[in-house]
């Protein structure tokens, strides 16, 4: 699980049906999630791909945690050396603790909002006992099944991505002017293009992250996830370098991005 720190390592679904999670990914993107739950005291599902890899996880939301608020949502890990360091970082500049930081048996992690709200994972991870060199693999700039961008919604743009440099690390360099609704801003991670900041839209009730996942044919994924009851939250749109990317909600409500060829 070992990276650079400051880097995303992880990706997590938190929803209210995880066997109707199962069936919609698994039709959109090809995943397979696993039927039985990795942990105890929980219902936690590995999300499986083609090629045997991990893509990261899905929790059940209890009674608990909606009655307290939480909604269907997916939510990113970044690496850090030092979990409870970090957190405290992060409030002295703004930031609020959403869950303290805690045990688990792979690592140490908290969540955090940033200081625009954006909510996030951090962790230090435990690699496998016969693996101490192994790298998560669940991002890739180029891979289907994939988290291949992530994207900062922000009430304060400017803010967030100093925000981010300060304390992962990242780098800034690029930017595509959309008009009115502002600037995108393209972020780094370890001389990686990991994604992008932009302002918030207006329909779009508070800073939040976004994540694309990879797909081998855009329009299928979109047929798949219209068929499986999910919605598109906009039309599909070619991006630089010819691929397509379109935003989407699953069945639950969950907001989540395809981006891929067109094969047609």
């Amino acid at each position: 699980m070992a990276k650079p720190t400051g880097g995303f390592i992880w990706y997590e679904l938190m929803t209210t049906d995880l066997d109707a999670a199962a069936r919609f990914y698994g039709a959109v993107i090809g995943w397979n999630i696993s039927a039985t739950s990795a942990s105890e005291g929980q219902d936690y599902r590995m999300i499986g791909r083609s090629d045997g890899g991990a893509a990261g996880g899905v929790l059940k939301l209890s009674k608990d945690m909606i009655d307290h608020g939480a909604r269907p949502v997916w939510l990113g890990y970044l690496h850090v050396a030092d979990v409870d360091a970090a957190v405290a970082a992060i409030e002295a500049d703004g930031g609020k603790v959403q869950m303290a930081a805690m045990d688990i048996p792979q690592g140490r992690i908290a969540m955090i909002a940033d200081p625009q709200g954006a909510p996030i994972y951090l962790m230090k991870p435990i690699p496998p006992a016969d693996q101490p060199d192994a790298e998560s693999d669940v991002f890739s700039v180029d891979q289907p099944q994939r988290v291949r961008w992530n994207e900062l919604q922000s009430s304060d743009a400017e803010a967030s991505v100093a925000f981010y440099k300060s304390h992962f690390g990242w780098t800034q360099e690029g930017e595509m002017d959309m008009g009115p609704m502002g600037k995108y801003r393209f972020v780094q991670h370890d001389g990686v293009g990991i994604g992008a900041v932009m302002p918030k839209m207006e329909a779009v009730p508070h800073s939040v992250w976004s994540f694309y996942i990879g797909v081998g044919d855009i329009d299928r994924a979109v047929a798949a996830v219209t068929a499986g009851g999910g919605t598109l939250d906009g039309a599909v749109m070619e991006i630089p370098g010819g691929e397509f990317s379109v935003h989407c909600s699953d069945p639950q409500g969950a907001a989540f991005g395809l981006v891929g060829p067109r094969k047609g």
